[in-house]
């Protein structure tokens, strides 16, 4: 009798509609494309509430928000940010993965799921957009870059997430730069727009700091400007980045679990990955936190969509 054969890592996003009305591409095997967006929904909870929590819908509503840059025609008009049509003259191969097949209660393996869908779409050679999900999504999304390039990790966040274990859980939200800070591949890491006061103790703080962390708080990136910013990170590098939504100023994206005033900007955040993208080597990206019933006219999702639209943009303009 023949062996059944494994189900694919990844299936069709719910109702069906991909970022930027990209092809979709579920067997990963036969991926051949530049960028490859990812949908992981499910992460690490820290009770049954979260199993299922808000951010579980965030692929979708960012994929639906998307339409408004990806309706054919507006790929190829006139985009300010860039000084020409956004793709440039040479469009990067886009394709989205769909989503990682998950099973909500099955934790340990959504987390490696998402893992061999992330190694499987950087084997093919394409740059993943990982649209989570909470902010454990990071965890098993870093984890795929084992055996690659060193990494520098750029984390937007209004929170330090160095926290080793909350209730027992080590893989939770409050833990993925804490996790990051592990993995040999990840050389150095940047943590900027901090404020306010989230789950970090001051030994948490006094922990990222001893290990090399540079923490560049909000108040400071409003102080100094994107050129400064930028310049806070390491030059001719490989980078990763993860964006927790509430880095956000909650003006520019209200769709937040835990909204903290006096947060970056869009146009912040965009240059900086604009600036990245310049500097050195994209090598992956993630949205997470977002929480759609907490949205205002799905201001959020718009942000995300464009913000990942901006970057494939500058990343199209360095090939």
């Amino acid at each position: 009798m023949e062996a059944p054969m494994a189900q694919p890592l990844t299936q069709a996003p719910a109702g069906g509609q991909t970022f930027l009305n990209m092809p979709l591409v579920t067997d990963l095997e036969a991926l051949d494309a530049d960028i490859a967006v990812l949908g992981i929904p499910y992460g690490v909870p820290y009770d049954m509430e979260g199993v299922t929590g808000g951010s579980s819908a965030a692929p979708g509503a960012i994929r639906t928000r998307s339409l408004a840059f990806g309706t054919g025609r507006f790929l190829e008009h006139y985009d300010f940010d860039h000084g020409g049509p956004l793709l440039g003259k040479r469009p990067p191969r886009i394709v989205d993965c769909g989503d990682v097949r998950a099973d909500p209660l099955d934790i340990p393996g959504n987390a490696s799921r998402a893992t061999s869908a992330v190694r499987a779409i950087l084997e093919r050679g394409a740059m993943p957009i990982v649209l989570g999900g909470d902010d454990s999504i990071p965890i098993p999304f870093f984890r795929a870059y084992e055996g690659r390039d060193p990494l520098v990790l750029v984390q937007i966040d209004a929170h330090l997430d160095f926290r080793d274990e909350v209730n027992g859980v080590r893989e939770g939200y409050s833990s993925p730069i804490r996790r990051a800070s592990e993995m040999p591949w990840i050389e150095s890491i940047v943590q900027i727009g901090m404020r306010g006061v989230g789950s970090a103790r001051p030994a948490e703080v006094e922990a990222a700091l001893a290990n090399g962390n540079r923490i560049v708080p909000a108040r400071d990136v409003h102080a100094h400007g994107i050129d400064w910013l930028v310049e806070q990170v390491p030059a001719d590098a490989h980078y990763l980045v993860t964006i927790d939504f509430d880095g956000f100023d909650p003006s520019v994206a209200p769709g937040v679990g835990a909204p903290v005033p006096g947060g970056l900007l869009f146009h912040q955040v965009a240059g900086l990955l604009q600036g990245l993208a310049a500097r050195g080597r994209v090598a992956g990206i993630d949205l997470v936190e977002y929480v759609p019933d907490q949205d205002v006219n799905d201001l959020t999702a718009l942000v995300g969509a464009r913000l990942l639209t901006n970057l494939i943009g500058a990343v199209a303009r360095q090939q």
